[in-house]
């Protein structure tokens, strides 16, 4: 597996893994450009993929100016590899050494997104129109980081 920052080449390849999720599903793909998505990792934030045999297999996309975590999304099949764990840590180890301001982000209940997240940490502070908020301090991102 190779974890690299995203380039703007990548971002078909992306929109691909973002389509082929089974959880947190676009109601309409059209929602998300390229053009948006080029503008989160160019100059809104950054992003991250994986890639395994030279396919991006994942991303994850931090926005430093949002202070939010703007995607985390796995190919179904490369789920439970550790692959989401990385990419969470390389992202939240940028995003700190930015900022120290409280990152947030949003996801559907009773899914696996929502598991992952409250394993790693993340505060749940309530609902945001039909999905969870979580909410990441400084602190709490230092207290629960795992050195590699």
């Amino acid at each position: 597996m190779n974890y690299r920052i995203v380039t703007s080449a990548d971002i078909p390849r992306m929109q691909v893994v973002r389509h082929l999720v089974k959880e947190n599903i676009l109601s309409d793909p059209a929602l998300v450009t390229d053009a948006q998505v080029g503008d989160y990792i160019t100059q809104r934030g950054k992003g991250w993929v994986c890639e395994v045999n030279s396919v991006i297999v994942g991303f994850a996309i931090a926005d430093l100016q949002g202070h939010s975590i703007w995607a985390l999304f796995l190919q179904p099949e490369f789920e439970g590899q550790g692959i989401g764990r990385k990419l969470h840590q390389l992202m939240l180890d940028w995003y700190f050494t930015q900022s120290t301001q409280t990152l947030w982000l949003t996801t559907s209940p009773n899914t696996r997104a929502e598991r992952f997240y409250r394993k790693a940490g993340w505060k749940d502070c309530g609902y945001q129109k039909r999905e969870i908020r979580f909410e990441m301090t400084h602190s709490n991102w230092k207290a629960n980081r795992i050195v590699c």
